[in-house]
């Protein structure tokens, strides 16, 4: 590994005693990072270091993170900001003494100048090492000749992503792509959830593509029917290409036509219609990944093909199925659509007991009505036994590690284990948003609101009209204390579409912890309206802490009478007892959280609810069982 500080030379003509003090910060935070990931320093050269590990996995996860720490102090705003460039290589090396020679270290030598300013470019052999093992995204940059070597060498920039955003010249939409909802022509009008499932059927196959930023599912269905043109969706995606097509199933026939458009343009890059036997359509959507990978000039690895033409069952009807169940999980009716695509998916696994993406999305299902219409006792072990057979099918599946981590954080709070879940899911999927999001969601529980941003930020690159990822942006801003950033990112998603009552509950919530009671209150009456059972907690929470107890107290009694027969969250009802300022039943209930197994806690014990509560040794016990961050949530002081 080479590391060179950028800017050196000109500064220390401009002001040799910054740049000593700045070379001496470098050292001090780069020298540590070396034993930390069990690299030896080589020589200092003054403005950068050489030094050797022996894993290029090591080697690549060292330059990630004093990167990150890098990055992490620029934000600090000091006068100077400190920039390294770091080139990684992997080869055989000659000792002498206490220095290295050899080639190896030469093209090391001449890969770190081609990294960006802040940036990190590896060489092919150590992409190939690493690409599967670490949630970076790898790109290639265009063949580049390298001084002293014959021909021309694949280099890969490390996509980092705190300076995404910040390519200069690059143009970002180049490598983004998305897939429109195939329009049904199918005799039956039913048939709509066939192209609906094979509309999202393409994006994971496509998104094996690594090269490629897939647009993801929620987003995307947004344009079905519409009438914008694709210059304008392009543009509102934030993707140069379009892949666009019909559906039409008659019998045991299929009929496929596709076109892959260049959405700047207008141009179409390739067309095909596809007429086979239902049978064939797992071959049809390889050929059409394989087909748009070539169209824009992405070669494929070899494990990127295989993942391609990887059939996902021998048996169409359960693939029949499984559609069916992707295409109920996305219905209006929230419960009633995951409770169906539950059905349909348990029918799939039936007919196929050997189809693993099936038994990945039963489990993520599973996970996601613990808590809500399912008891943690009664879900987590069920869907732990489908996972364990989703990842025994397929040790490479995205959604199963996404559900592995899920696992980890709500079943058995095993923050550490999660993490790596998550982060592995990513690095198979870097379009997977649902990991992403999970991720975030971990990272906010711990109160790591830097690194959750970023996350959330890479949400939005392939989901950008998801409204969650935005939500949590404002939350985690808020968990900085920069609430007027906060309220800005809630207000501006407002503007883009209708505020719901929901919109004004979380708004209502956040000036409420900036001290901004008046605004809090007004957020708080546009909120009224009815709700769902399920919706109203929130704004209970938030009318009960203003002063109008009456919404909580009217909640509280009807899920109190529920728990008698069904579940209820037990951290739902001791939130909503703190909000009424009567601690000892919230303490009482944060007690039953946890001793029944459910341990919610955790994701709610950032609450405003919980500040009467903050420094009560019982709730700072609660909190220390859990090992979450015991430090008190930003606020601001209260205002009118």
């Amino acid at each position: 590994m080479f590391t060179d500080m950028v800017g050196s030379t000109a500064l220390a003509q401009a002001n040799e005693s910054e740049a000593l003090r700045l070379r001496e910060e470098e050292e001090l935070l780069v020298r540590p990072m070396f034993a930390l990931h069990q690299g030896r320093e080589i020589k200092s050269m003054g403005d950068g270091f050489l030094a050797e590990f022996d894993s290029a996995l090591r080697a690549t996860q060292c330059a990630v993170e004093i990167q990150r720490r890098i990055a992490e102090r620029n934000t600090e705003n000091r006068a100077t900001p400190l920039r390294l460039r770091i080139g990684i290589h992997l080869g055989d090396v000659e000792q002498r003494g206490t220095d290295i020679f050899g080639d190896a270290v030469n093209i090391a030598s001449r890969i770190q100048p081609l990294a960006e300013s802040g940036g990190i470019c590896v060489s092919n052999a150590v992409q190939e090492q690493v690409w599967n093992k670490v949630s970076e995204r790898l790109e290639k940059l265009p063949p580049t000749a390298l001084k002293g070597l014959r021909g021309p060498m694949d280099v890969y920039r490390v996509v980092l992503p705190w300076t995404v955003h910040d390519r200069s010249g690059t143009d970002t939409t180049a490598s983004g792509i998305a897939i429109l909802p195939f329009t049904n022509i199918s005799p039956d009008p039913n048939d709509e959830y066939f192209a609906d499932g094979l509309t999202e059927e393409l994006i994971s196959v496509i998104s094996q593509v690594r090269e490629l930023r897939v647009t993801s599912r929620t987003s995307i269905m947004q344009y079905k029917a519409t009438t914008k043109p694709l210059s304008q969706i392009g543009t509102e995606l934030g993707v140069g290409t379009i892949l666009e097509g019909s559906v039409r199933r008659a019998g045991n026939r299929i009929r496929i036509t596709a076109q892959l458009i260049d959405a700047r343009t207008d141009r179409h890059l390739w067309a095909k219609t596809y007429e086979r036997e239902l049978n064939d359509v797992f071959a049809i959507q390889s050929e059409i990944a394989e087909t748009t990978a070539g169209a824009l000039r992405l070669e494929l690895l070899g494990s990127e093909r295989e993942s391609i033409k990887k059939k996902p069952t021998s048996d169409f009807e359960a693939f029949n199925l499984f559609l069916k169940g992707i295409h109920a999980a996305h219905q209006t009716s929230l419960f009633e659509g995951v409770t169906e695509s539950i059905k349909l998916f348990e029918a799939a696994i039936a007919r196929d007991p050997n189809f693993g993406a099936a038994y990945s999305y039963l489990a993520n299902m599973i996970i996601s009505l613990a808590g809500v219409t399912l008891g943690p006792n009664e879900a987590f072990p069920r869907a732990e036994a489908l996972t364990h057979k989703a990842l025994e099918l397929d040790p490479n599946s995205s959604d199963a590690h996404t559900a592995l981590g899920n696992l980890a954080l709500q079943s058995e709070r095993n923050w550490e284990a999660a993490e790596v879940e998550f982060r592995k899911a990513i690095s198979l999927n870097p379009s997977n948003e649902m990991a992403h999001w999970w991720y975030a969601v971990l990272l906010g529980i711990l109160q790591r609101p830097d690194e959750g941003i970023r996350e959330l930020e890479t949400i939005l690159e392939v989901d950008p009209l998801w409204d969650m990822p935005k939500i949590g942006l404002a939350g985690a801003h808020a968990m900085k204390g920069d609430y007027p950033r906060a309220i800005s990112i809630v207000k501006a998603g407002m503007e883009v579409q209708s505020p719901s009552s929901m919109h004004h509950v979380g708004l209502g919530l956040l000036y409420y912890g900036s001290g901004q009671l008046e605004e809090a209150r007004r957020e708080a009456e546009l909120a009224e309206g009815p709700l769902p059972l399920g919706r109203g907690l929130g704004r209970a929470i938030l009318s009960a802490l203003l002063g109008r107890p009456e919404e909580a107290r009217a909640l509280l009694a009807v899920k109190l009478d529920l728990a008698k027969s069904k579940y209820v969250s037990a951290t739902d009802i001791a939130e909503l007892f703190a909000a009424l300022g009567e601690t000892e039943s919230a303490l009482e209930w944060v007690e039953r959280d946890y001793e029944n197994g459910e341990r919610f806690l955790a994701f709610h014990y950032q609450s405003v609810a919980f500040d009467a509560l903050r420094e009560n040794p019982q709730f700072q016990s609660a909190l220390e069982r859990l090992r979450l961050p015991r430090e008190t949530p930003k606020r601001l002081p209260k205002s009118r």
